[in-house]
């Protein structure tokens, strides 16, 4: 991965469920830890520190990484009680259930709480991811397993309302605070100067291996995808750099381009976006209804959107399909555009939208 090696993190996904076992492990064995193991998705584990900050209540600060990630440096704390809290924000605590034992999470202060349909999460819950609320089940299975108890834990993050600031939350309808996040547990870095130093030497590898072909993956979904159907060496995940990566193809001999992506970010690329990630800006939602009525004579009028998943609630299955396979098209012309303004060597593209395997292909 180039001469540097980037520095990985741990999502706010995990931090939060470090603070959680600390505060249950305390509640159930009367001991006070200042590290937590944490069994990730994957079945790997990472170590945490945490700080008792009082009865049942733990702290931990999100470490350093390469990532472009807002979070860096945020004090993440949960408080374990045994009645319902007061004077929180309006919301619904999420339910975790461990055996006879209930656990309700609520968003104290600096977690955001749900206020709009389309997230992962329904709207007046906290903005506590499924992986992260999968995580805190898993981790907290062994401590309550054979208990009776019904809990109350507030999750809160110091200067969280400030943080999200920086970040779509208001934009997307996650008000007061940051979302606890993650899929994996672990932050991939994606710091700009080093990760595309990482690409450059993994095309290196690619092109010795095949020099033919080359498949851009961005996220975790669509890299998991692509090792099922291509050779790891020549799959490369890209972040969000998408035309920067492309740039960097024009001293290979590559012929043909593979993208492989989810709907959202197929739908950026498709409107022009360089880089996809959210601080370069927020899929344009009147375009997309421009796309519907015009290209495929659905009209969804004034109604208004924040995600793309709102939208595709909105279509049936085979108008749904339509707009895929229209965004999909589109994907690829941005792509063949790019790629001829690089004068790279490529001559067909593919793009996949994920997950609905839908495929669109150009040559020239």
């Amino acid at each position: 991965m180039g001469n540097k090696k980037l520095k990985s993190g741990y999502t706010t996904g995990t931090h939060a469920t470090a603070v959680l076992v600390a505060a249950l492990n305390e509640l159930v064995h009367g001991e006070e830890k200042n590290s937590i193991e944490v069994t990730l998705p994957d079945d790997k584990t990472a170590t945490i520190e945490v700080k008792r900050v009082g009865k049942f209540h733990y702290a931990t600060v999100k470490g350093d990484n390469d990532d472009i990630d807002v979070t860096k440096g945020a004090k993440i704390s949960l408080q374990l009680l045994n009645t319902p809290p007061k004077a929180l924000k309006p919301q619904k605590p999420s339910t975790i259930t461990i055996g006879s034992s209930t656990l309700f999470l609520y968003a104290g202060d600096g977690v955001g709480v749900v206020t709009k349909k389309g997230l992962k999460i329904t709207p007046k819950h906290p903005a506590i991811n499924p992986t992260p609320l999968l995580m805190m089940q898993k981790n907290s299975a062994s401590l309550l397993k054979n208990k009776n108890l019904q809990l109350h834990a507030v999750v809160s993050v110091e200067n969280g309302e400030e943080i999200a600031k920086q970040t779509a939350n208001a934009k997307v309808g996650v008000i007061g605070g940051i979302s606890i996040l993650g899929t994996k547990g672990i932050v991939k870095p994606i710091s700009a100067t080093a990760y595309l130093e990482s690409i450059k030497a993994e095309l290196n590898v690619a092109a010795e291996e095949n020099p033919d072909i080359i498949v851009f993956t961005l996220g975790n979904t669509a890299y998991d995808y692509a090792k099922k159907h291509f050779h790891e060496s020549s799959i490369i995940e890209v972040g969000n750099f998408v035309y920067d990566a492309l740039g960097l193809l024009k001293p290979y001999p590559f012929k043909k381009l593979i993208f492989i992506t989810a709907s959202a970010k197929t739908t950026k690329v498709a409107q022009g976006f360089k880089n996809t990630h959210n601080r370069y800006g927020s899929i344009d939602f009147e375009q997309v209804k421009y796309f519907l009525k015009t290209k495929l004579g659905i009209d969804l009028k004034d109604q208004e959107f924040v995600t793309l998943k709102a939208v595709l609630e909105t279509l049936d299955e085979k108008r749904k399909n339509l707009f895929i396979e229209f965004i999909t098209q589109e994907a690829a012309l941005q792509l063949k555009s790019w790629a001829t303004t690089l004068e790279l060597s490529l001559h067909k593209i593919e793009t996949t939208t994920l997950p609905y395997n839908i495929k669109k292909e150009l040559f020239w």
